[in-house]
C-alpha cells in the first residue's frame, strides 16, 4: 500500500541556481537531489514512495516546495504547490500541472509537473481470486509486496481484508528517505474490527519522525556536521564471515577460586560452624571454629576442571555452613546459597570480591535469613586474567548489605518461589531400539511395539525431577508438571529440559533442551516473571539411524550442535512467588510431581502445510575420502524427509488410521479448500539423485551438474506460529544491518579512511529507522488464539526495548562526533548485543533445516540452516535472510568427529536455494532463483504450474573471466618445525582451482601474482550475478617434500563484478588490495592481502576485456604479477636498523649455538649484523647499526611485514637456522619528521585539554616560556590549579601549586567530630617501610573509589585503571587533533600535571563532603604500589630497545595445550627505524649528531657491564595451593645466570598469603645475566619441592630504559629514618647526569629553593634536617621535585620511575595461561663502577607486638533465669562468666559460679589474663600453633582481635546453658555504659549511636555491655549485662606490674560479696538447712508440725477410741 509521487519538471524558474524540491506527505518529508547551474527549467524527474499503513482520506494533502538551494546560507522558499488527493483516492492515478503560490499565497508564474499514484489494498484496485496465490503471476511487482494472504487471519474476508501496513523501502532511495506511518482516519461509519493493526497516533509520528525531514530542515543545517553514509565503504561485505570448526562442544581449562574469608549472624546458639564449598561435585571443608557466630577462616580453595564451557557455567557453586560436623556426624546445616558458575563468570572480571553471600535454608523457607558467608569467588578460563584487587589490610567495617554476593540488579531480599515445568506430550522420538533387537522382540512378543519407554528430567539449580515413564509410546502424553522451589530471581541461568529413554541396563538421553531463564523473563520495571508456552521446543541430537554404540550421544545430552533432529516436546513453565508467612506452605524444598491440567490440541497453533523447496545449483570442494562413492544429498525438516522413518502428514489432528490408508490421503488432500491445489498429492522429494563426483585437484573433488540442478521438495505439517519468527527475523534484519555497519565502521578506523564518522551517523540512522519500522510491523496478528502469555509479554518488552533504541539511536546520531566515533562505536555494539538476545526466539515452532551428504548409504557431513532464516513472508523486513537465496553452504563432520584438525577440511560446498511457507503461498517459490531456466517435473506433475520441479535446466548462462591478484600474505602458521613454512595458496571458484607458486621458508610471502580463470559459466540474471557472485575459497597450504600439503588457514572472498556493459574505471574498478583474515579451525592464522575480480566475456569475446600485459617477470617463468592499477604505489624507505645482541638462545639439534648472526629482510632487500664470535662471552654486537634502502607502499597499511632470522655459523661455511621474528607491522618504527607548519601543536594541545584556561595569568615574573613547577607546601594557594598562558615564544607555563597539608589539617580539624580524639604526628622513630607501604596501599584504595564514585557501575573498571591515566575521552582527542605530527609531548605533559593532582588530591576526605568525618591519616612518605607489572606500566621499557622473540618449531593447535612460550628460542634484542628518504635536513644538523649511529643517538655502549642487583620481595598473595590439606609452604627462589638462591629453610608454614619481606643481593654481569627469575615454591618434608609459579624480568631493558628503572625516585629526600635515599647518586647528581646525557641545558641552581633545566623553573625547599634536628641548606629538594618533573622538559621528557613495588603474576609452565597467585617485589639494580649503595632497606615483617589483655569481670545484672528450683519450682541461674580472646577457644577461661542468683545479679571480681602477639598495621592477632598432632611445625594464623565474652548457666550433670555473648572488637567496639540501667541492647546490634573506642588508644576501658542471644524466632533478644573492665599493657609493663589469674596473688581482688543465697546445699547441707528452715520455711515448719501434731493426736484418739469404748460398755 503505497503512495508514489512522481516530481516531473518544474519550468519558468527566474534567474540560474542550485535547485532542491521538498516533497511532505503525513508529515514526512522527502529531498530531492541537488540540481546545480539550472536556468528556468528544473528537469526533477524523481520518484518518492510513502508506504502508508492505513487509507488515505480524501481530504489528505500532499506539499511540494522548490528551493534555491544555498550550501552555506539556508535555502531560500520558490514556491509551493499544495493539492487535496480526493482526486487520487477515487482514480488512484492523477496527473496535475499547476503553478505555485509564494509565501503570501499569491500565485507566481513557476509551474510543475506532477503524477501522483495511490495503490490501497481495501478493495479498491479490486479483488483478489485463488489464482493469484498459485500460478497467476501477472500481479504488479509493485502489489505483489502489499498484500499477506488470508488464509492467516481467522475470519477476513478476502475483499475486505483492512489494510495491513505491509511495505518496504525500495532500495537506492536518497539517503534522507524514511519509513513513516500515516495516521489512520478510519472512517466513521466502519466500526473498527478485531484484527485491525495498531494504530499510531498523531505523537507517535511525531517520535517516529527521525529524519532530515523533521524539524533539521537542510536549510538550517549545515550538511557537514550531520552527513550521514547508509552505503559500506570498505568492501568488507565481499567478505563472508564463515566459521568453520565447532566451538561449542571442547572442553577447556578453567580453574574456581573461592575465598571463604568469614561468617557473620549465624543462626544459632553457640556452634561450631563449618563452611563447605561445592563447585559441581566437588566438595572442600574450612576448619572448624568452636563456639561462635561470626567465624574467621580467610580460607582459600581452588577446583580445576577440564570441561566444555556449557558443561562448565551450568555447574552450581553452592557454599553452605553446617553445624557441629565431625568424623562421626554429618553435622546439621544452617543454612546455604547457591549460584551457577555462568553468573560468576559474566560479571566484569568474572569475580565477585569480598561479597556476602546471604545463607537461607532449603528445608525450612518461611525462617528468613540464617547469615551470612564473606567470600571472594572468581572463574577464571584459558587466557583470562584476573585482576585482584589489592590485598591490604581489609580493615573496614563491612557494610553487609551493600556489598551482597548478588549480581547487578538482583534484589538483595530474594523470594521464595515455585518454578512449575509443565511437560505435556512429545512426538517423532527416534526409533530408540536397533533393528536387530526389534526383530527378536517381534518374534518374542508376535507384535511390533513402540520400542522407546520415555520419560522427562528437569535440571535446575542443582536438583532434579523427573516425570513418569510412558511405556512404550513414540507419542507420550504425560501431562504432569515438575515443582522446583527456589529464591527468585535464581541465580541459576538454565534450566535442562531432557527426554531420556528408560531402560533396563543404562537410561540414554534421547534429546536436550535448554531454557534460558533470561530470555522466557524481563527484569524490567514493566517486565515479567519467567514464563512460557504452552509450546513445542524442537530437540536436535546425534543422527537417526541406530546402531548399538551411538557415537555422537554426547549431542543428545546438549553437548555440541545436533546433527539431526530428536523429537519435539510441548512444555510450559510458570513461576508463582510464594507468600511464606502462609501457614498452609509446606516449607521443603524438594522436587514435586504434580499431575497437570492438560491443553488443548490447537493451543500451540492451527496446523498448516508448509512447503520446503531446495536446488543444488552447485556441489564443489567434496573431500577426497568421500570421492570415489556415488554421493547423494538428504534435506530433512523435523521427521519429514528423512529416509529411515519420514513422516507424510501430521498423524495427531486427523483420526489416526495407520500410514498406508491411501484414502485418507486423499481426503486430507481434498478437504483442504484453500489449497484447491489440481496437483492432487504432492508426493515429497527429499534426496538428490546419486552422481558421482569428478576430481577438481588433488584435494577436491566436485559434482558434474553442469545446467541441470536436481531440486528437492517436501510437505510438512507445523503448528502456524510464523509471527514469532517473523518478528525474530525483522529484529535479525535490524542486527545483521547494523553490524555490517559496524563491522564497515572499524575497516574505516582500521584502514584509516576518512570520515568514519559520517558511517556511523549512517548506521545509526538505519538503527533507528529500522527499530521504528519493528514497531509497525510486529504488533499485528494480535488476536491469534494461540498467543501464549510468553508471547505478549515479549512483544511488549520487544517493542519497549527498541523504541528505546531508536530513540537512543537518534540521540547518538546527533552526538557522533570525528573525536568520539570509538567510543559511540562501544555503545553501538551494545545496542547489537542487545537486538541478537531479543531476536532469540525462546520458544520454537519450525524445526531447522538439515542437509545431509550421504556416500553409500553412510552420513557423512552435514549443514544445519535455521528454518526462520527460509522462512517466506510477503513483508520484505519479515522474509528470512537466506529465504528463495542462494546461499552457500559448507558441510562439516558431526560431533566431536569435526574437532581439531578434521574440522578443518571442507567436507563439502553447496550453492543451494531454500525456500520455506504456506503450501497456500508457494506460487513464487522460485522467484528467487537466478533466471534463464526450465522445470522438469515428475510424471504427475506435469502440465500443472503449481507442482514444484524435480530439476532445472538452464538455458541462459553467462561466462566469465575471474582474475584473482594475490598480492601477499603475513603471520602465517608455522607448519615447519623450523619454525617456516613454504606456502602457497589455492583459489577455488566453482569447480575450478589454480595454485599459486610455492615461497620457501617464510610465514609472510608475497605472491604477487595473477591468477587467471577462463570460461566460468555461471547460471542465471547477469544483475543478480553482479549484486551477489558466487564465493572464492582460498587455501593456504605448506608444501612438503614427503607427503601431502599441510593445511595452513583459510578465508572467503567474493568478487568485484564487472558486466559486459559496464566501463573498467574507479570508483570500483581496478579493485583495491584488501586484507582478509585467514582461520584455521576458529583460530586466526594470519591475513592474505589480495584483490578479486569477476568480469564477464561479452558477445565480443574476450577481445573486451583489460588487457592482462603478459607475463613480464621471466625469472619466475609464466608467471602473471599483479597488474599496474591494483599492486601498491611505492616509494623509496630507508629502514636502520639497532643491533643490540642475543640472548637465551637455547640449543639446535642438541648443539649449543656458538657464532650467531641476525639477517633482517623486508620485500626482497635486507641486511646482515655483525657475526657474535663467542656467544657465551658476549652476546652482543659489535657493529650496532646498519640500514639499508627498499621501496615499501605509499599506503603504509599494506607494508610488508620485516623478517627477523637467527642463524649459527658452523663450520665450513654451514648456516643452521636458530629461530625467526616477524614484525608484521612496520607502523611503530616509522620515524616522521617534525612538521614545522605546525610549530607548537603540543602547547596547542595543552590548551584544548586544560581544564581552567585563564587568559589572565598572573604577571608573568619569569623570563617568558619558562615552566614554574612549585613543590614547596608554605604558600596558601587554593588546592591545585593548572594555568596555561600562551605567550609570543609559545611555551607553556604550567604553574603547579600544592596545597597546604598542614592547613587543610588544621580546618579538618575544626570540622571533624568533637569527641573524636586528635591524631598526633606519627613518631618517626615508629615508623618503618612497612607504614609507608600501609598507607600506600590506602592511597591506592582510597584514589580509586574517588574516580569512580560517580557511577557504581564502572567501580570495577576502574579499580584496574591506574590512576595516573588520563581518561580516554581525552587521550582519544589528543590522537584525533589533526596535523598532529610531533612527538607527542603535549600529552605527557597532560598527564603528568594531572598525576600531580591526583597525588595531591589523595588527602583524604576530598569529594566527600561534610558528612563524611574521615579518619585522619598521618603524614607518612609514600611509594607508588603498581597492581601490575611494571612494565605495562612503562610500556615495557621499550623506549628505545625493544625486544623479538625468536620462534621455531610448528604453531601449537589449541587441542595440544601448547603455547606460543614453548616455541621461543631465543630473544633479538634491537630496534629499527624506518623512514621516507630523503630526510630533512634539520634532522642531522642537530648538535652532536654521530652520522655513524644514524637516527640512534645517544645510545650507549653494549659493553659487558657489572651491576649488582637487589631484589626485595614483600609478599605472595592467593597462591594456589600445593598440598593436599589446600594450603602451602612458600619459599623464594630466585635465578639470575649462574646464581641460584633457594631461601629453603625460611619456608613459611601454610600459608596462601605469605608476607617474605626480605631482600636478595646478586651480582650480575650484563648481557649474559640478564633474565631474572623469581618463583615461589612450596616445601615438602618428603619429595621434591614443587613450584607453585614463577615470574620473569628482564633487567636488561630497564637497566638501559630512559625511564631509569635502575632505582625508583622517592616521593621526598630524607637523609635518616624510615624514607632514606636508597640511590647511591643524589637527586642533584642525577639530575645533572640527566641533562648532560640529553644535551640539556642545565641545572641551573639558585637562588636558593629554584633550579632551571632547559626554559621550566623548578621550586620547592631549601632545607634539610639531619638526625640531630639541625637544618642544612641543600639543592636536593627542587632537584628531586625537577627529578618528578622529568616528563614536562622539552624534547628529552620522559616519566622516570618512582619508589615503587610492583605486582606480578605468577606462572606455571604445567598450567599455561592461568594465574596461581601474585608477589609483589621490587629490584634495584646499581652499576658496580658507581660508588656502592648503602645496606638494603629492612622491610623484614613486621613482628608483632606482645602485649597482655586484662579482663576484670565484676558483676552481672540482669541475666535471664533458666532453672527451675527443685523444691519451690522458683527460676534461679547458677552464672559464670567465660571469656576468650583467640578466634578458638583454646584459651578460655571462666570465672567460678554464682549459685542460685534469683535476680539475675551475678558478682565475681574476678580477672582473665590473655597474652597475646599483635600486628598493628594489620590489626590482626598472630597465633602460631600445630594444626594437628601430626603436623611437622607451626602455622602461623592471623585473626581479628576480638574479646568474646559469654555468660553461660553451671549445671552439675547435664551440658550447662549458654545463656547470651557479645563480641568486642579491641580496635572498634561501643564503650560501655556508666550503670546497667544505661547499658542496652541497641549498644551490641549497633542500632544506636554509641561512641566507639579503642582498647589500643585508651588502654583502659571499664563499663557495662549487654549480652545477646536469639530466641526462636531468630531475633536478638538482651539475656543479660556484665560490668567488666578491660586493660591493655604491653609485655614489658605487665612483666613490671604482675597480677594474678582469678582473684589470686600478686594484687589480689577482694572476695564477691555474694548473698547467703549462693551456696550450694551439697557443699554445705547444714548451713543450707539452716538458711532452708531458718528464714525461708519457718512458718511453714510450725505450720506443719503442728498440723502433725493435730494429726498424731487425732491417730491416737482413733486408735484408742475403741478400746475406750470396751471398757466403758463393759463397764471394766
Amino acid at each position: 500500500m503505497a503512495l508514489l509521487v512522481h516530481l516531473k519538471t518544474v519550468s519558468e524558474l527566474r534567474g540560474k541556481g542550485d535547485r532542491i524540491a521538498k516533497v511532505t506527505f503525513r508529515g514526512q518529508a522527502f529531498y530531492s537531489r541537488v540540481l546545480e547551474n539550472c536556468e528556468d527549467v528544473a528537469d526533477f524527474d524523481e520518484t518518492f514512495r510513502w508506504p502508508v499503513a492505513s487509507s488515505i482520506d480524501s481530504n489528505e494533502i500532499l506539499e511540494i516546495q522548490i528551493f534555491n538551494y544555498s550550501k552555506v546560507f539556508s535555502n531560500k522558499l520558490i514556491g509551493t504547490f499544495r493539492m487535496v488527493l480526493q482526486k487520487v483516492v477515487e482514480e488512484n492515478h492523477v496527473e496535475v500541472t499547476d503553478t505555485l503560490i509564494d509565501d503570501n499565497n499569491a500565485i507566481i508564474k513557476t509551474s510543475l509537473r506532477v503524477e501522483v499514484r495511490y495503490q490501497a489494498t481495501d478493495g479498491t484496485v479490486g479483488s483478489w481470486d485463488d489464482g493469484d496465490f498459485l500460478g497467476d503471476e501477472s500481479l504488479q511487482e509493485e502489489e505483489k509486496d502489499s498484500q499477506e494472504t488470508d488464509g492467516l487471519l481467522p475470519g477476513s474476508r478476502p475483499s475486505s481484508r483492512t489494510p495491513g501496513e505491509k511495505s518496504f523501502r525500495r532500495a537506492g532511495r536518497s539517503v534522507f528517505s524514511a519509513m513513516k506511518l500515516g495516521k489512520n482516519r478510519s472512517h466513521k461509519e466502519e466500526p473498527q474490527r478485531q484484527d485491525e493493526p495498531a494504530v499510531l497516533e498523531m505523537e507517535d509520528l511525531d517520535r517516529l519522525a527521525i529524519r532530515l525531514g523533521d524539524g533539521l530542515d537542510p536549510d538550517s543545517v549545515s550538511l557537514a556536521s550531520v552527513t550521514a553514509l547508509t552505503s559500506n565503504v570498505s568492501n568488507k561485505r565481499s567478505k563472508p564471515d564463515i566459521k568453520m570448526e565447532p566451538s561449542a562442544g571442547r572442553p577447556m581449562d578453567y580453574q574456581v577460586s573461592i575465598t571463604v574469608i568469614e561468617a557473620r549472624q549465624l543462626v544459632g546458639l553457640n556452634m561450631d560452624p563449618v563452611v563447605c564449598v561445592e563447585v559441581g561435585d566437588d566438595k572442600k571443608y574450612t576448619s572448624m571454629k568452636e563456639s561462635t557466630n561470626c567465624p574467621y577462616y580467610n580460607e582459600y580453595f581452588v577446583f580445576d576442571f577440564h570441561v566444555s564451557p556449557d558443561v562448565m557455567f551450568d555447574k552450581i557453586i553452592k557454599i553452605s555452613v553446617i553445624h557441629s560436623k565431625n568424623l562421626l556426624r554429618s553435622g546439621t546445616l544452617v543454612g546455604s546459597f547457591k549460584m551457577d558458575v555462568g553468573t560468576v563468570y559474566s560479571q566484569p572480571e568474572h569475580q565477585f570480591h569480598h561479597k556476602w553471600a546471604i545463607l537461607s535454608d532449603p528445608d525450612d523457607i518461611s525462617a528468613g535469613l540464617k547469615g551470612y558467608v564473606k567470600c571472594d569467588v572468581a572463574v577464571v578460563g584459558k587466557g583470562d586474567n584476573i585482576k585482584t584487587p589489592h590485598k591490604a589490610n581489609e580493615t573496614d567495617e563491612d557494610d553487609i548489605e551493600g556489598n551482597l554476593l548478588l549480581p547487578e540488579g538482583v534484589p538483595p531480599e530474594r523470594q521464595w518461589a515455585r518454578f512449575y515445568v509443565k511437560i505435556y506430550r512429545a512426538e517423532g522420538l527416534p526409533r530408540m531400539n536397533t533393528s536387530l533387537m526389534a526383530n527378536v522382540k517381534k518374534a518374542f512378543i508376535g507384535e511390533n511395539k513402540d520400542l522407546v519407554d520415555p520419560y522427562v528430567q528437569v535440571f535446575f539449580a542443582g536438583q532434579k525431577g523427573k516425570t513418569s515413564v510412558q511405556k512404550s509410546s513414540y507419542e507420550p502424553l504425560w501431562n504432569e508438571q515438575v515443582v522446583f522451589t527456589d529464591l527468585f530471581p535464581p541465580l541459576c541461568k538454565r534450566m535442562k529440559v531432557q527426554i531420556r529413554d528408560s531402560d533396563k541396563v543404562n537410561d540414554v538421553a534421547i534429546g536436550t533442551h535448554f531454557i534460558d531463564l533470561r530470555k522466557i523473563s524481563n527484569d524490567g520495571d514493566k517486565g515479567f516473571l519467567p514464563t512460557l508456552g504452552p509450546a513445542w521446543v524442537n530437540m536436535y541430537g546425534s543422527t537417526r539411524n541406530y546402531t548399538l554404540l551411538d557415537e555422537h550421544q554426547d549431542l543428545n545430552e546438549g553437548l555440541g550442535e545436533g546433527v539431526s533432529f530428536r523429537a519435539r516436546l510441548m512444555l510450559g513453565l510458570a513461576v508463582e512467588i510464594l507468600d511464606t508467612s502462609n501457614p498452609e506452605l509446606t516449607s521443603s524444598t524438594e522436587v514435586l510431581v504434580e499431575q497437570a491440567t492438560p491443553v488443548s490440541e490447537s493451543c500451540t497453533g492451527k496446523m498448516e502445510e508448509f512447503f520446503l523447496f531446495g536446488a543444488f545449483l552447485e556441489a564443489s570442494m567434496i573431500d577426497r575420502k568421500n570421492g570415489d562413492k556415488p554421493i547423494t544429498f538428504e534435506v530433512t525438516i523435523g521427521n519429514y524427509g528423512n529416509e529411515v522413518d519420514g513422516l507424510s502428514r501430521p498423524q495427531r489432528p486427523r483420526p489416526r488410521k495407520e500410514p498406508g490408508d491411501e484414502e485418507e490421503v486423499d481426503l486430507i488432500q481434498n478437504s483442504s479448500d484453500e489449497d484447491a491445489d489440481e496437483g492432487g498429492d504432492l508426493a515429497s522429494v527429499s534426496s538428490t539423485p546419486p552422481m558421482r563426483p569428478q576430481i577438481t585437484d588433488r584435494n577436491y573433488f566436485h559434482l558434474p551438474y553442469l545446467e541441470r540442478k536436481p531440486c528437492i521438495y517436501i510437505k510438512s505439517w507445523w503448528p502456524d506460529q510464523r509471527r514469532r519468527l517473523y518478528n525474530a527475523n525483522i529484529m535479525d534484519h535490524i542486527a545483521d544491518k547494523l553490524e555490517e555497519g559496524l563491522n564497515d565502521v572499524q575497516e574505516m578506523i582500521k584502514t584509516e579512511k576518512s570520515y568514519p564518522e559520517r558511517r556511523l551517523r549512517g548506521v545509526l540512522e538505519e538503527l533507528s529507522c529500522g527499530c521504528y519500522r519493528f514497531l509497525s510491523l510486529a504488533d499485528k496478528d494480535q488476536g491469534h488464539s494461540s498467543r501464549t502469555r510468553l508471547d505478549r509479554e515479549r512483544l511488549k518488552s520487544c517493542i519497549r526495548e527498541l523504541e528505546s533504541m531508536g530513540q537512543q539511536a537518534k540521540t547518538l546520531r546527533a552526538q557522533v562526533k570525528r573525536h568520539t566515533v570509538r567510543d559511540k562505536l562501544r555503545l553501538c555494539q551494545n545496542f547489537l548485543q542487545k537486538l541478537r538476545f531479543l531476536a532469540d526466539e525462546p520458544q520454537h515452532s519450525i524445526p531447522d533445516v538439515f542437509i545431509w551428504m550421504m556416500s553409500s548409504n553412510k552420513r557423512v557431513a552435514y549443514a544445519r540452516v535455521p528454518s526462520k532464516d527460509l522462512l517466506f513472508s510477503i513483508v520484505e523486513e519479515e522474509l528470512g535472510k537466506d529465504c528463495a537465496k542462494v546461499k552457500t553452504l559448507f558441510l562439516k563432520l558431526p560431533g566431536k568427529r569435526g574437532f581439531g584438525s578434521a574440522g578443518w577440511t571442507v567436507q563439502a560446498k553447496l550453492e543451494l536455494y531454500l525456500w520455506l511457507g504456506l503450501s497456500k503461498q508457494r506460487k513464487d517459490f522460485l522467484c528467487g532463483l537466478p533466471c534463464g531456466f526450465e522445470e522438469v517435473k515428475a510424471a504427475q506433475g506435469l502440465g500443472l504450474h503449481a507442482f514444484p520441479p524435480i530439476s532445472l535446466v538452464y538455458t541462459k548462462k553467462q561466462a566469465f573471466q575471474l582474475r584473482a591478484h594475490m598480492y601477499q600474505a603475513r603471520s602465517l602458521f608455522a607448519a615447519d618445525s623450523s619454525g617456516l613454512s613454504d606456502p602457497f595458496a589455492r583459489v577455488f571458484f566453482i569447480n575450478q582451482s589454480q595454485c599459486t607458486e610455492v615461497l620457501n621458508e617464510t610465514l609472510c610471502p608475497t605472491w604477487d601474482q595473477m591468477l587467471v580463470f577462463d570460461n566460468l559459466e555461471l547460471y542465471g540474471e547477469a544483475h543478480e550475478l553482479r549484486d551477489d557472485p558466487p564465493i572464492i575459497v582460498i587455501e593456504i597450504y605448506d608444501q612438503d617434500t614427503m607427503g601431502k600439503a599441510d593445511f595452513m588457514g583459510r578465508t572467503f572472498a567474493k568478487p568485484v563484478v564487472k558486466m559486459a556493459g559496464e566501463a573498467y574505471c574507479p570508483p570500483r574498478f581496478p579493485p583495491q588490495l584488501e586484507y582478509y583474515q585467514i582461520y584455521r579451525g576458529n583460530a586466526t592464522a594470519g591475513d592474505l592481502l589480495a584483490a578479486f575480480e569477476l568480469l564477464q566475456i561479452g558477445p565480443a569475446g574476450k577481445g573486451d576485456l583489460p588487457p592482462i600485459n603478459g607475463p613480464v617477470d621471466m625469472d619466475r617463468g609464466p608467471i602473471m604479477p599483479v597488474p599496474m592499477g591494483i599492486r601498491p604505489v611505492l616509494s623509496k624507505y630507508r629502514i636502520e636498523v639497532l643491533f643490540w645482541g642475543l640472548r637465551d638462545l637455547k640449543r639446535v639439534n642438541l648443539a649449543q649455538v656458538d657464532r650467531p648472526r641476525v639477517d633482517i629482510e623486508c620485500a626482497g632487500k635486507g641486511v646482515q649484523s655483525s657475526l657474535i664470535h663467542n656467544y657465551k662471552k658476549n652476546p652482543n654486537f659489535n657493529t650496532l647499526v646498519k640500514w639499508f634502502e627498499v621501496d615499501l607502499p605509499e599506503n603504509e597499511l599494506l607494508h610488508p611485514p620485516l623478517n627477523i632470522r637467527v642463524v649459527d655459523c658452523r663450520a665450513f661455511g654451514r648456516y643452521t637456522l636458530v629461530g625467526s621474528h616477524a614484525v608484521s607491522s612496520l607502523r611503530r618504527f616509522i620515524y616522521r619528521p617534525p612538521d614545522h607548519l605546525a610549530p607548537n601543536w603540543n602547547t596547542t594541545g595543552r590548551l584544548l585539554r586544560s581544564r581552567h584556561v585563564l587568559c589572565n595569568g598572573r604577571p608573568s615574573s619569569h623570563p617568558t616560556g619558562e615552566v614554574v613547577v612549585n613543590m614547596e607546601p608554605e604558600m596558601p594557594v587554593k588546592k591545585l590549579e593548572t594555568m596555561v598562558k600562551l605567550d609570543a615564544s609559545s611555551d607553556a607555563v604550567i604553574k603547579v601549586d600544592v596545597a597546604d597539608e598542614e592547613k587543610e589539617k588544621k580546618k579538618k580539624k575544626k570540622k571533624g567530630s568533637s569527641e573524636e580524639p586528635e591524631e598526633e604526628e606519627p613518631d618517626e622513630s615508629m615508623l618503618d617501610w612497612w607504614s609507608k607501604y600501609f598507607a600506600s596501599i590506602d592511597t591506592m584504595k582510597e584514589v580509586r573509589p574517588q574516580a569512580s564514585a560517580g557511577d557504581p557501575r564502572k567501580n570495577g573498571q576502574l579499580r584496574q585503571q591506574e590512576a595516573s591515566g588520563i581518561d580516554l575521552e581525552e587521550k582519544e582527542e589528543v590522537e584525533n587533533t589533526e596535523g598532529l605530527k610531533g612527538p607527542m609531548k603535549g600529552k605527557e605533559k597532560a598527564k603528568a600535571a594531572k598525576e600531580e593532582k591526583k597525588k595531591r588530591t589523595q588527602s583524604p576526605g576530598t569529594g566527600q563532603g561534610p558528612e563524611a568525618p574521615e579518619k585522619k591519616k598521618p603524614k607518612i612518605d609514600e611509594l607508588k604500589v603498581y597492581p601490575k607489572e611494571l612494565e605495562s606500566e612503562f610500556d615495557n621499557f621499550e623506549d628505545w630497545l625493544h625486544t623479538f622473540n625468536l620462534l621455531r618449531g610448528k604453531t601449537g593447535d589449541d587441542e595440544d595445550g601448547s603455547t606460543e612460550e614453548e616455541r621461543i628460542v631465543g630473544r633479538f634484542k634491537g630496534s629499527l627505524c624506518v623512514y621516507k628518504v630523503p630526510l630533512p635536513e634539520e634532522v642531522s644538523r642537530e648538535a652532536g649528531y654521530d652520522p655513524t649511529y644514524g637516527m640512534f643517538q645517544g645510545i650507549p655502549s653494549n659493553d659487558p657491564i657489572n651491576v649488582l642487583v637487589r631484589v626485595y620481595v614483600v609478599r605472595a598473595t592467593d597462591l594456589h595451593p600445593a598440598d593436599i590439606n589446600g594450603k602451602a609452604d612458600p619459599y623464594i627462589a630466585i635465578r639470575l645466570g649462574k646464581t641460584d638462591i633457594r631461601d629453603k629453610e625460611n619456608y613459611i608454614s601454610k600459608q596462601l598469603n605469605p608476607v617474605f619481606g626480605k631482600s636478595f643481593d646478586i651480582e650480575a654481569s650484563f648481557p649474559m645475566e640478564s633474565m631474572l627469575t623469581v618463583a615461589v615454591y612450596d616445601w615438602d618434608l618428603v619429595g621434591t619441592d614443587d613450584l607453585i609459579g614463577e615470574t620473569k624480568i628482564d633487567l636488561e631493558n630497564r637497566f638501559y630504559s630512559r625511564h631509569r628503572a635502575t632505582c625508583g625516585i622517592a616521593q621526598t629526600y630524607s637523609v635518616h629514618g624510615y624514607n632514606i635515599w636508597r640511590d647511591p647518586m643524589k637527586p642533584s647528581q642525577i639530575l645533572t647526569r640527566l641533562c648532560k646525557e640529553g644535551k640539556v641545558d642545565g641545572p641551573h641552581f639558585g637562588p636558593p629553593g629554584r633550579v632551571k633545566v632547559s626554559n621550566r623553573v623548578f621550586t620547592g625547599p631549601s632545607e634539610i634536617e639531619d638526625e640531630n634536628g639541625q637544618r642544612k641548606p641543600t639543592e636536593e629538594h627542587v632537584a628531586l621535585s625537577a627529578l618528578r618533573h622529568w616528563e614536562d622538559i622539552p624534547r628529552v621528557g620522559c616519566r622516570l620511575v618512582p619508589e615503587h613495588v610492583e605486582t606480578r603474576p605468577l606462572l606455571n609452565p604445567d598450567k599455561p595461561g592461568i594465574e596461581q597467585g601474585r608477589l609483589e617485589l621490587w629490584v634495584d639494580m646499581f652499576p658496580m663502577d658507581m660508588p656502592a649503595p648503602g645496606t638494603p632497606l629492612d622491610i623484614s615483617p613486621r613482628k608483632p607486638k606482645k602485649y597482655e589483655l586484662r579482663v576484670i569481670v565484676w558483676n552481672t545484672d540482669e541475666v535471664v533465669l533458666e532453672d527451675d528450683d527443685f523444691f519451690t519450682g522458683e527460676k534461679s541461674s547458677d552464672i559464670f562468666v567465660r571469656g576468650w580472646l583467640k578466634g578458638q577457644q583454646e584459651d578460655k577461661q571462666d570465672t567460678d559460679v554464682h549459685y542460685h542468683s534469683l535476680t539475675g545479679e551475678g558478682n565475681f571480681n574476678w580477672r582473665y589474663l590473655f597474652p597475646f602477639d599483635y600486628l598493628a598495621a594489620e590489626e590482626k592477632i598472630v597465633i602460631s600453633k600445630k594444626e594437628s598432632m601430626f603436623s611437622w611445625d607451626e602455622t602461623e594464623y592471623k585473626i581479628p582481635a576480638r574479646l568474646t565474652l559469654q555468660i553461660w548457666d553451671a549445671d552439675h550433670f547435664s551440658a550447662d546453658d549458654f545463656l547470651g555473648a557479645i563480641e568486642l572488637d579491641l580496635n572498634r567496639f561501643p564503650r560501655g555504659a556508666k550503670t546497667a540501667k544505661q547499658c542496652t541492647m541497641e549498644m551490641a546490634t549497633g542500632e544506636v549511636d554509641v561512641p566507639l573506642v579503642s582498647i589500643f588508644k585508651q588502654k583502659r576501658v571499664k563499663g557495662w555491655w549487654p549480652l545477646l542471644a536469639r530466641n526462636e524466632n531468630d531475633e536478638f533478644e538482651l539475656t543479660g549485662k556484665v560490668e567488666a573492665e578491660l586493660h591493655l599493657l604491653t609485655a614489658e609493663e605487665a612483666e613490671k606490674n604482675p597480677v594474678g589469674l582469678a582473684r589470686n596473688e600478686p594484687d589480689p581482688l577482694e572476695k564477691p560479696n555474694r548473698p547467703d543465697t549462693a551456696f550450694v546445699w551439697f557443699l554445705n547441707p547444714l548451713k543450707s538447712i539452716k538458711y532452708l528452715i531458718c528464714t525461708r520455711y519457718k512458718w511453714l515448719i510450725i505450720k506443719i508440725v503442728l498440723a502433725l501434731l493435730g494429726l498424731l493426736m487425732l491417730a491416737l484418739f482413733l486408735y484408742s477410741l475403741p478400746g475406750y469404748m470396751v471398757k466403758k460398755l463393759l463397764g471394766a
